[in-house]
């Protein structure tokens, strides 16, 4: 035990430790038909604070929910992220520090390993959307007066939008986000919008042993996932996030909106919304 302590001593003691996003882990989840109840509790009793939050270096994490009539604003029609659109009715979102992605790593894997051995993974579920992904930039509202992205996930947002697009090829992708942050998020997120930021990730691939219900990542050199945080519950401003697959293709022709979806923050510790579902 003393030398197992001693090792935490030498960690602490070396490497990056700044206040800064640099990887996130986005997992998109639906529970099978008639296990929405014993998900949700598996999730916020055990796996948020087991597999997620007692990790090192990740910093920050909250859960979302998309209702039913949250999922049918969802577009466009036919997604290559969800299918059916409207799967994937749970959305938690963590941040890691900047320069520690592959150490949490590490630990993200063996730690998932023994709860499965031990019987503490629910397998009644889909990965419809997860990832790792690194964080590429973030666009303010209003500039240095707000919250950071660093404190995104503790702020009481009302909401955000996931959305996810795909592009042909990686120079184009680096278009796309450039003509994000330079054109489409500075008039979108003008004074008075719902959204107060957006986070840019790239997904990142996840290590040859992650555990077998993970499935691959898919573009990670062509995909970039965007989340809005929203000072308003998404369905009293849809029509701010209407529209967005077509401003995508006429800034940059060959990318592809694949997934908008709105989702509001669940209420820790409970079971609000599990009734909402379908």
């Amino acid at each position: 035990m003393t030398d197992d302590l001693e090792q935490y001593t030498q960690l602490a003691a070396s490497g990056p430790y700044g206040v800064a996003i640099g990887s996130s882990l986005i997992t998109m989840v639906e529970p099978l038909p008639g296990h929405e109840y014993a998900y949700n509790r598996w999730y916020e009793d055990d796996h948020f604070y087991a597999g997620a939050m007692a990790m090192p270096w990740m910093f920050a994490g909250r859960r979302f929910v998309a209702t039913r009539e949250l999922q049918l604003l969802r577009y466009p029609e036919k997604s290559a992220v969800a299918e059916p659109v409207t799967a994937g009715c749970y959305l938690s979102v963590y941040w890691v520090t900047e320069g520690r992605h592959d150490a949490h790593m590490r630990w993200t894997v063996q730690i998932n390993k023994r709860l499965n051995r031990d019987g503490r993974v629910y397998r009644d579920r889909t990965h419809v959307f997860t990832a790792f992904q690194q964080h590429v930039s973030t666009y303010y509202r209003d500039g240095a007066a707000g919250p950071r992205d660093i404190h995104a996930l503790d702020h009481p947002y009302q909401g955000l939008v996931l959305e996810v697009i795909d592009t042909e090829n990686a120079e184009q992708r680096r278009q796309l986000a450039d003509w994000l942050m330079d054109r489409h998020l500075p008039s979108r997120l003008r004074s008075g919008a719902p959204a107060a930021m957006c986070t840019l990730f790239e997904p990142l691939p996840l290590p040859v042993d992650r555990m077998s219900y993970v499935k691959p990542v898919d573009g990670t050199d062509t995909r970039l996932t965007l989340i809005w945080f929203l000072q308003q519950d998404p369905r009293s401003c849809w029509d701010a996030f209407t529209g967005l697959d077509g401003e995508v293709a006429a800034a940059v022709p060959g990318a592809r909106v694949e997934l908008v979806a709105p989702f509001v923050p669940t209420l820790p510790g409970t079971d609000v919304y599990v009734d909402e579902l379908r």
